[in-house]
């Protein structure tokens, strides 16, 4: 018996020796607990109970809970309402209550309320499943599931990055059709009209990125000294890089 039992043991185990008629040096020995604790157990001075301290905010949970349910969803305005009926507890207090209400609604299929922005929903469903965090493969699931269209959708951008990639000009043909008939129609239509130098890029070993990447150079270059230099100046900086 040590003094690593918690406060109620202690104060038990004490009083059951007391009440055996056993001394308060044998106890404290037995116990391990200082003298002074043991006397202060054995006359009834140490409480067992730490009174609990309520909350400001409890008594008011029925209104916070019902100004909730009514679309009332910001801390601040949840606060300056249940001020003007005689709350006296602090904005923090509130606003506490609020996020961690927020946080633990869901809806009835378990899935979170706040929806990917459109771009999230892009980068996430065209990365690699490898590359995306637990969270993130979780989101591209339930996406999947619930829109099986993007599912499609993504499915077709990598067949048709696998395309590019491995240079196979023939499969453009049968990938367009089913493109055109989902949510990259109007990628696929552009490709169509413009079906001759998709299919030279990917047959051709040349490449126009060099022209791009001197011209992309050339604008970061004027932009840069914009409104502080003249051509000659631009012509000197462009021959020297």
């Amino acid at each position: 018996m040590r003094a690593c039992r918690s406060r109620q043991e202690t104060n038990a185990a004490v009083q059951a020796l007391a009440s055996e008629g056993v001394a308060i040096k044998a106890i404290v020995r037995r116990t391990g607990c200082s003298r002074q604790v043991v006397r202060r157990i054995v006359r009834g001075e140490r409480e067992d109970i730490v009174p609990i301290r309520q909350s400001s905010l409890e008594p008011w949970l029925p209104r916070l809970d019902a100004e909730w349910t009514a679309g009332c969803r910001n801390g601040a305005e949840l606060w300056r309402r249940l001020r003007g009926e005689g709350f006296r507890g602090s904005l923090r207090v509130v606003t506490d209550w609020a996020t961690r209400r927020r946080r633990s609604e869901t809806t009835p299929d378990g899935r979170p309320r706040k929806c990917p922005s459109a771009r999230a929903i892009a980068r996430m469903m065209t990365l690699r499943r490898g590359h995306l965090t637990r969270d993130e493969a979780i989101a591209v699931a339930q996406i999947e599931d619930g829109v099986p269209r993007l599912a499609e959708a993504a499915a077709l951008v990598d067949e048709f990055q696998n395309m590019i990639r491995n240079r196979k000009p023939d499969a453009l043909d049968a990938w367009l059709p089913k493109a055109e008939q989902g949510m990259l129609s109007s990628f696929a239509h552009g490709l169509r009209a413009d079906r001759e130098a998709v299919v030279a890029a990917m047959e051709e070993p040349w490449s126009n990125g060099q022209a791009e990447g001197q011209i992309n150079r050339l604008k970061t270059l004027k932009r840069q000294m914009y409104g502080r230099a003249k051509l000659d100046l631009l012509k000197a900086r462009m021959i020297a890089a």
